[in-house]
């Protein structure tokens, strides 16, 4: 889709659908205005007769406008103007897309950046505006034996009153694109079954991203390569599948190699049936979703292969699936991980936490600035905070204050929880170093805590994505949560 910007003045720009703007009293103001001098004040009596509202989210396509500008308008609910914040924009805006979407419209100037609170600036301004139209018009059907038609909607122009913000908000149009994209390929990988979306697959989709960025570079080891590196977690959460496991390897050098990269983990469990402790069968399929956290690191990266941005960073997926099996771990083995640590297994559940401990301490070879783990972790973190933010828990307040900000820049917020040493009591073991689970109660923090083992000094964060990764019920499919988040927190270093 393409994302032009337009400043002329709104009744005078030609285009099939002008989106308006519409607020809560009786005086229209801006586009909306103007619009409706041209149309002889047909939108005023809309709103006067009831017909049009200003409710947040409530839209009405006026097909027929008159005179030589918009043919048509989309009037929007907007609340109150004193009210309407980012928050309320994104709404605004993902209504209008989907209203555009069922209309079948192929073009359309959207004036809602233009009537957006100003604390925003141009580049959120329209960043935003097109990573939400972008995610109303995904759509996931590649296996169907008939797929769905393809949304008409090919140019949506950004509608703007300002020419000053011209340039910046052509900036963010570019970060929005790049950051939609990667999302689109962190909800294709999430959405696709187990018995495509396997770890071979996720290293092949990372040999195709390297191929098509420059400095982007790839490397995929197996089984025999983690052997060799002692990594007893990761091969102990693995060794009941047939499914090979992949630990993948990305790395982006975007300046001088001698600075230090920043470090992205994410979890790749492609199918989680709990192992030997078996998962309860009802919505056990949504499994398929436990490898949300490495396909939001892949899409991260794919974000930073169309920006090429001026930073390094090294991401490090392991991938595996958690199968019962005769060959499987048991509750009461006893693993050692690659930093040396011993773990005794009471849960073969808690299998996320084991397959990034090796991963961080094979990350840690790269001597990042920062360590980030992404992981669909625990149903405790969904307890604890719902599908609205991701948790974030961290050792470093500097770290953890950049990627909260960074959430609330993207609308793709996060939420710090705590990660004291206390909660690591009850992952004493009798005979290991740590047990990899504890008590019921803090569960999120106590797996944080255990992954606080292995960062060595290291300013660390960990994002339990676990309630926001993916949505149930009729709306089913992965969201591409912490693409936003964490691809705004790189470009801002």
């Amino acid at each position: 889709m393409e994302f032009p910007v337009k400043t002329g003045a709104p009744g005078r720009q030609k285009t099939a659908c002008a989106v308006v703007p519409i607020f809560e009293g009786k005086a229209l103001t801006g586009p909306a205005r103007e619009i409706d001098v041209v149309s002889g004040g047909l939108l005023k009596k809309l709103i006067r007769s009831g017909d049009a509202s200003a409710e947040v989210g409530r839209c009405l396509m006026v097909p027929q406008l008159g005179g030589s500008g918009p043919s048509r308008a989309l009037l929007v609910g907007c609340g109150k103007a004193g009210e309407f914040s980012a928050k309320r924009y994104k709404q605004a805006l993902t209504a209008a897309a989907q209203t555009l979407k069922r209309a079948g419209i192929a073009e359309a100037t959207s004036y809602l950046p233009a009537a957006a609170p100003q604390a925003l600036g141009p580049y959120y301004i329209a960043r935003l505006a097109v990573e939400t139209t972008s995610g109303v018009f995904y759509q996931f059907d590649e296996l169907k034996s008939r797929a769905a038609a393809k949304p008409k909607l090919a140019k949506l122009a950004i509608g703007l009153t300002d020419k000053a913000a011209v340039s910046e908000a052509r900036r963010g149009i570019t970060h929005g694109k790049a950051i939609a994209a990667g999302m689109s390929l962190a909800k294709d990988l999430g959405n696709r079954p187990p018995n495509v979306c396997t770890p071979s697959h996720l290293a092949q989709h990372a040999r195709a991203l390297a191929k098509r960025y420059k400095n982007l570079r790839a490397e995929v080891l197996d089984e025999r390569d983690m052997k060799r590196l002692k990594m007893g977690a990761l091969l102990s959460v693995t060794q009941g599948a047939r499914e090979p496991a992949r630990l993948i390897v990305l790395h982006y050098q975007g300046t001088s190699p001698k600075q230090a990269p920043v470090a992205l983990c994410g979890k790749g469990v492609t199918f989680d049936t709990g192992g030997i402790s078996l998962k309860p069968p009802p919505k056990m399929d949504e499994m398929k979703f436990d490898m949300c956290g490495a396909a939001g690191v892949l899409g991260v990266m794919a974000a930073l292969g169309e920006l090429q941005p001026a930073i390094n960073v090294v991401a490090v997926v392991p991938a595996c699936e958690n199968m019962p099996s005769g060959e499987a771990t048991r509750p009461g083995d006893i693993v050692r991980t690659m930093s040396g640590q011993t773990v005794e297994i009471l849960n073969t559940d808690a299998e996320g936490r084991l397959i990034l401990c090796d991963a961080m301490t094979y990350a840690l070879q790269h001597k990042p600035r920062y360590l980030i783990d992404v992981a669909t972790l625990t149903g405790a973190c969904v307890i604890a905070i719902g599908n609205v933010y991701t948790g974030l828990f961290s050792d470093h307040d500097e770290l953890a204050e950049a990627l909260l900000a960074a959430g609330s820049r993207s609308l793709d917020p996060a939420w710090r929880l705590p990660v004291d040493e206390e909660y690591g009591d009850s992952l004493k073991s009798n005979f290991a170093d740590f047990a990899n689970a504890g008590s019921r109660e803090g569960g999120a923090s106590i797996a944080a805590n255990f992954l606080s083992r292995f960062v060595e000094g290291t300013p660390w964060a960990h994002l339990d994505i676990a309630g926001v990764a993916w949505k149930a019920n009729a709306d089913k499919g992965a969201t591409g949560r912490v693409v936003p988040l964490l691809t705004d927190f790189l470009l801002s270093l």
